[in-house]
């Protein structure tokens, strides 16, 4: 049954959040047909004076490509060395000059006491590029994303990705 448009009126305006979830500020479609377009998004990412304070979440299934953009956003932002995934560490931190970075990886994450003792809120509340695969491991202890990927995997081998802004800085990303 359909509310009557005048009942709606007179409770006044209709609150459409959806819990603790930021709104979308801007969305995005990206095609990668191949790992050297996924390198160059990442490149074009890294060279937005707004990386250097974002917190980006990376969603898709194993093998998605997650790690290897991490891999290529780090490259381009100047990260010398070995970069691997932070799976079993949870966290691998990255440190250049002026810029602090963390790349989470909460796939095998499951007790928030973790969080607390792996000293995460500490990282989280300094300032530097937070990137993160397997959010929703951590959902109910992280901020609010400043920009997320959600990466899928095509049946040729391609990546399409959607990309979401949640603030200011997450626009400023896309642009």
């Amino acid at each position: 049954m359909r509310p009557d448009p005048e009942s709606l009126e007179q409770r006044g305006p209709v609150d459409v959040s959806f819990g603790s979830h930021p709104s979308i500020l801007e969305t995005r479609s990206v095609p990668w047909p191949d790992e050297a377009a996924c390198a160059a998004w990442a490149a074009a990412l890294a060279s937005r004076p707004a990386i250097r304070d974002a917190c980006i979440e990376l969603d898709g299934p194993l093998g998605a490509g997650k790690t290897t953009f991490v891999r290529h956003l780090l490259r381009a932002l100047g990260v010398a060395g070995r970069i691997k995934s932070p799976t079993y560490a949870v966290v691998e931190p990255y440190a250049l000059p002026g810029l602090a970075i963390s790349h989470f990886d909460f796939y095998r994450f499951d007790d928030p006491r973790e969080w607390e003792d792996a000293g995460f809120r500490e990282l989280f509340s300094n300032p530097g590029l937070k990137l993160l695969e397997w959010p929703e491991k951590a959902r109910a202890m992280l901020p609010p994303p400043d920009l997320r990927l959600e990466i899928t995997p095509q049946d040729d081998a391609s990546r399409r990705v959607l990309a979401q802004a949640f603030s200011a800085r997450g626009v400023a990303l896309l642009r």
